[in-house]
């Protein structure tokens, strides 16, 4: 509810704003004020937009999306308007690519045979049981914001794992749930 009407309040400002770029010479107060707070509004929803699009390509290990060269201070509000809808959609994109590494499958059969995924007894945690080397080598950027792998999302892990595979460790780090799976 609150978002919808901070939302409401922004598309406000943007019509008032762009209603004195095309109508009178000067611009009041209260509309500068107005196109400010729509600037504001759409700048905190690009850098949430931006965050979460980066956090997925981290996981997944492909190059991040660049920032806009323009700052926020020289975007009109329709610009920052613009500007938010496109990371959105980027965020969007980047979230859906996620929800398909390619060894899914394989990956859930050797959960089965391991832990929980909030599994966090020592020295091995979460649904993979990654030890702490483990999680440092594939993946120090979760290891430092959330922690150990117990507090990462199933997706998260089996992004992790997908990364030491792909590295060429292939399904050993996981020997015998692996060979039970058929997969060595």
């Amino acid at each position: 509810m609150r978002r919808s009407l901070t939302a409401s309040a922004a598309l406000l400002a943007l019509a008032a704003a762009s209603s004195t770029a095309f109508g009178a010479e000067g611009t009041t107060a209260a509309q500068q004020s107005s196109g400010r707070a729509a600037i504001a509004y759409y700048g905190g929803e690009i850098v949430r937009f931006q965050r979460q699009t980066w956090h997925w390509q981290r996981v997944m290990g492909v190059p991040l999306t660049p920032r806009n060269v323009r700052t926020l201070a020289g975007l009109t509000p329709a610009a920052a308007q613009l500007s938010a809808e496109a990371w959105q959609h980027r965020s969007a994109k980047a979230y859906k690519a996620a929800q398909h590494p390619p060894h899914l499958r394989q990956f859930l059969c050797i959960h089965r045979y391991e832990g929980a995924w909030t599994d966090g007894g020592a020295p091995y945690y979460g649904g993979l049981q990654m030890d702490i080397s483990f999680q440092q080598h594939y993946a120090p950027f979760l290891l430092r914001k959330k922690g150990t792998a117990d507090h990462w999302t199933p997706l998260e892990q089996i992004w992790v794992a997908e990364r030491a595979r792909s590295a060429g460790r292939g399904f050993y780090p996981w020997p015998n749930t692996a060979r039970a799976c058929g997969l060595m």
